[in-house]
C-alpha cells in the first residue's frame, strides 16, 4: 500500500477544463455536463479555462442547449503561455483536462504545472514523442506530489488499450495469445472529416520522428514482456483479412506505443498499480482482471471495404510522408490540409451533421496457442484465432469526449483507488473500472469469433 499524499487545501473545483473553446474541447464541455451535478455522479464543480471569456461563454451556452446554461460554471482566463495562470488553475481543481494541442508545442508548461502541484491531469494526445518524454521528464516529480498524469485518454488510446485487454483476456488457460492485430474501420452517411490539430500532429510527428528515437535511446532499456510462440511475421503491405471483410495498411499510429507501455509497466507490476488508500474490494478487482490479461505483440492497421479507400489512405500517407521533410513542404501540408488529405481533414473541422452519422467499428483478430506448450514447441504456428470489436459514434468529437470524461469520473469517484502519482498509460490505471463505463456510455465490446486453426495463421 502506497503512502497517503499530504493534504491541499480543498479546490474549488472537481474539473477544469483546459482549452475548453476548442474544436475538441467544447464537446468534451458538453459531455461532462451530462454528469454535472447528477445524483449518482462525483462531478458536483467544474470551471472552463481558456483566452478568452467570449469564446468560453458561447461554449458554455452551445454545449448546453437546448438547456440554459448553467450558473454555477466558472469561467477562468488561462493560457498556456502563462505560467503563473496555469499554477492558478492547478491550484484551484482536483483535476485539470487539458484539450490544448498539438500538445508537443503546447502541452509540457501543463503537464509541469500540475506535477509541480500535485494537481492530476488528463488528456487526449495521440502524439508518442510527447507522452514518452513527459515522463521521462516528469514521472519522479509527479510520484512526489501526487499528480496523476494520464495521456491518451481519447479514441488514441483508449479502445484500442480496453479493446486489446478484452481480446486478451479471452485466451483461457491453458490458451495464450500470440499477436493481435486492430483494424479501424471509420464509417459515416456523410463524408468523414477530421480535426485539423489531429492532421497537424501527424504532420509534425512525422517530421519530428528522428528525435523521438533520439529520446528513446537515450533512455534507460526497460525489458519486454515474454510473449508465448514466434514474433509477428511482417505480412503484405496492402492486407486482406477476409474474417471481417476489409482491406488493410498499416498505421503508424500511437495505439501500439500506448499498449506496449501498458504491457511493461504490467510485467513490472503483474497484479497493478496499488492505490493510495486502496480498498480490500478492489484489491480484489484490480488483481482478478490483470491476471487475467495476457501479453501479445500487438499492431493497428487502418481499414476499408474498397481498394480504392486504401490507396486514398496511402496517398495521403505518402503526402505527408515525402514533404513534412521540408519546411516549405510542411507549410504546404499544414496550409492546406483539405488537398492533401484528400478532403479527410479541413481547418474548420466537421459540422455536427457530419459528427453525428459517423461511427467506428475496431476489430481485434488475435491469433495464438489453444494450448502454451504448443508454443515452445519448434517452428510453431498459431492454432487457435479470437477476433472481438470495439464500437462507437464518431472518433474526435464523441468517443473522445466519452472516454475522457469517464476516466475523469473515475479519478473523482476512486483516487484511493488509484496510484498515488507518476505518469502512466490509461490502460494501466483505468484498465479494470473503465471498459464497464464505456459500454454504458455508448461503447461497445463484443467476441465474434473463436475459431480453430487447421493450418498456419495468415500473417
Amino acid at each position: 500500500m502506497q503512502t497517503a499524499q499530504t493534504p491541499k487545501p480543498h479546490p474549488l473545483y472537481d474539473i477544469i477544463i483546459l482549452g475548453a473553446s476548442g474544436f475538441t474541447g467544447k464537446y468534451v464541455v458538453k459531455e461532462a455536463l451530462k454528469f454535472l451535478n447528477t445524483s449518482s455522479s462525483p462531478l458536483k464543480t467544474l470551471a472552463l479555462a481558456g483566452r478568452s471569456r467570449e469564446k468560453l461563454l458561447k461554449t458554455l451556452q452551445w454545449a448546453a442547449h437546448p438547456s440554459c446554461p448553467p450558473n454555477d460554471v466558472s469561467i477562468i482566463i488561462a493560457d498556456t503561455t502563462d505560467s503563473p495562470s496555469l499554477s492558478g488553475l492547478c491550484n484551484q481543481t482536483k483535476l485539470l483536462l487539458n484539450c490544448v494541442g498539438p500538445y508537443r508545442i503546447l502541452g509540457e508548461p501543463v503537464v509541469a504545472a500540475c506535477a509541480s502541484s500535485g494537481c492530476d491531469y488528463l488528456d487526449i494526445t495521440g502524439e508518442p514523442e510527447f507522452m514518452e518524454e513527459m515522463e521521462a521528464k516528469y514521472h519522479e516529480k509527479a510520484m512526489e506530489t501526487g499528480s496523476l498524469i494520464v495521456s491518451a485518454c481519447g479514441f488514441d488510446s483508449i479502445p484500442a488499450e480496453m479493446g486489446v485487454m478484452f481480446n486478451t483476456r479471452q485466451w483461457v488457460a491453458p490458451a495464450v495469445p500470440n499477436h493481435v492485430t486492430a483494424y479501424v474501420s471509420l464509417e459515416s452517411d456523410k463524408r468523414i472529416v477530421g480535426n485539423f490539430a489531429t492532421y497537424e500532429s501527424a504532420v509534425l510527428g512525422v517530421a519530428n520522428m528522428d528525435k523521438l528515437q533520439q529520446l528513446r535511446r537515450s533512455r534507460p532499456k526497460k525489458p519486454r514482456p515474454v510473449i508465448p510462440g514466434p514474433h509477428l511475421p511482417k505480412g503484405p503491405t496492402i492486407e486482406y483479412q477476409e474474417k471481417i471483410g476489409l482491406r488493410a495498411l498499416k498505421l503508424p499510429s500511437a495505439d501500439a506505443v500506448v499498449v506496449r507501455r501498458t504491457l511493461v509497466t504490467l510485467m513490472e507490476n503483474p497484479h497493478g498499480l496499488p492505490g493510495i488508500n486502496e480498498s480490500p474490494e478492489h484489491i480484489g478487482k484490480r488483481e482478478a482482471y490483470w491476471s487475467s490479461v495476457k501479453p501479445a505483440h500487438f499492431g493497428v492497421k487502418i481499414a476499408s471495404k474498397s481498394l480504392l479507400g486504401i490507396y486514398r489512405i496511402l496517398g495521403v500517407g505518402v503526402f505527408i510522408g515525402l514533404l513534412c521533410r521540408f519546411s516549405f513542404g510542411r507549410w504546404l501540408l499544414l496550409k492546406f490540409p483539405s488537398f492533401f488529405s484528400f478532403g479527410w481533414f479541413r481547418k474548420t473541422g466537421p459540422s455536427e451533421d457530419e459528427v453525428r452519422s459517423a461511427s467506428f467499428k475496431m476489430w481485434f483478430v488475435g491469433y495464438g496457442f489453444s494450448d502454451s506448450n504448443l508454443a515452445s514447441e519448434r517452428n510453431s504456428k498459431p492454432d487457435m484465432e479470437i477476433i472481438t470489436r470495439v464500437m462507437g459514434p464518431e472518433i474526435g468529437y464523441v468517443t473522445t469526449p466519452i472516454s475522457l470524461v469517464q476516466c475523469a469520473l473515475i479519478v473523482l469517484s476512486q483516487r484511493e483507488n488509484l496510484p498515488k502519482g507518476g505518469v502512466y498509460t490509461p490502460g494501466i490505471v483505468f484498465g479494470p473500472d473503465l471498459q464497464e463505463r464505456l459500454q454504458e456510455n455508448g461503447i461497445s465490446f463484443d467476441v465474434v469469433s473463436k475459431t480453430a486453426l487447421p493450418g498456419p495463421a495468415p500473417a
